[in-house]
């Protein structure tokens, strides 16, 4: 589980990999932002304390993710950067991690995902894992594997991954995929943490979490919040407003009892928003 106690908004605490380095439990995702907003968003998540940036050479943005990094004058070893390959850079997965880390252009990327599943994944981690002991890259790990996946996935790599990232919303729990990797010692994040793109209001605007919402003086985004980290779930919510950027990291002033957070496990649709 993830130490709460002490914790402070605006500083989200952080939990040690298995590769040793240290990671914020709470951080920004930046999937659909682009240019100028992107870098803004950053920007401001930095300025708000945030130290966890998460982007992806198919979010098309590493070049503006890195360029915020650069110019927040927050020393390097203190941001943590996770980007991904996509299955259709499996096949030559040392000249795109080499192309992501020349947009970065930050010095080396924090942790590497592999997107999904796809041929030849086992193959493009080993070209992270060559990453990782040249310098270049500090951590391996997969998005989207679940029950089945990462137990294929497993016998077939060196090493196991740090991190695994999947969908995880009240609407799509992914309660039994998530308690069976934790269970092997890897830490799981949730993307999509507030319902995905376009179904988000849908999520925040349910009567159950806007109940439990009022009665702590939160916001429905911030209770999903709360629950997915006392669950033991690391998560990465998005945004590009300034207000709910500040506000997605200020959920560390209160806790949910244990009869809310069976309330909102209640709310389970098996309602996934990607097509994997």
């Amino acid at each position: 589980m993830i130490d709460l106690s002490g914790a402070i908004n605006g500083r989200a605490p952080v939990i040690r990999l298995s590769s040793g380095y240290d990671m914020p439990v709470l951080g920004i995702g930046t999937y659909s932002l682009r240019g100028k907003t992107c870098v803004n968003a950053v920007r401001t998540a930095l300025e708000s304390g945030y130290r966890l940036i998460d982007t992806a050479t198919f979010y098309g943005n590493e070049r503006e993710v890195g360029e915020a990094v650069r110019d927040s004058g927050i020393p390097r070893g203190e941001i943590f950067v996770t980007t991904k390959l996509y299955p259709s850079e499996f096949g030559h997965a040392e000249r795109a991690l080499d192309e992501a880390l020349s947009r970065l252009d930050i010095g080396y990327a924090d942790l590497v995902l592999l997107h999904h599943p796809g041929r030849g994944d086992a193959e493009a981690y080993a070209a992270i894992e060559r990453a990782i002991r040249a310098g270049r890259v500090r951590s391996a790990g997969v998005s989207c594997y679940y029950i089945r996946e990462i137990d294929g996935f497993l016998p077939r790599v060196e090493t196991p991954p740090a991190l695994v990232q999947n969908e995880i919303h009240p609407y799509y729990q992914d309660a039994a995929p998530t308690e069976h990797i934790q269970s092997l010692g890897i830490p799981v994040q949730a993307w999509y943490p507030l319902g995905g793109r376009g179904w988000a209001h849908r999520l925040l605007a349910d009567p159950t979490l806007l109940e439990i919402a009022a009665a702590h003086g939160k916001s429905s985004a911030q209770i999903v919040l709360r629950w997915e980290l006392q669950r033991g779930i690391l998560t990465i919510p998005g945004s590009s407003d300034p207000a709910h950027i500040r506000e997605n990291i200020s959920v560390f002033d209160f806790a949910l009892a244990e009869d809310e957070m069976r309330r909102i496990a209640a709310l389970e649709r098996a309602e996934k928003h990607d097509w994997y």
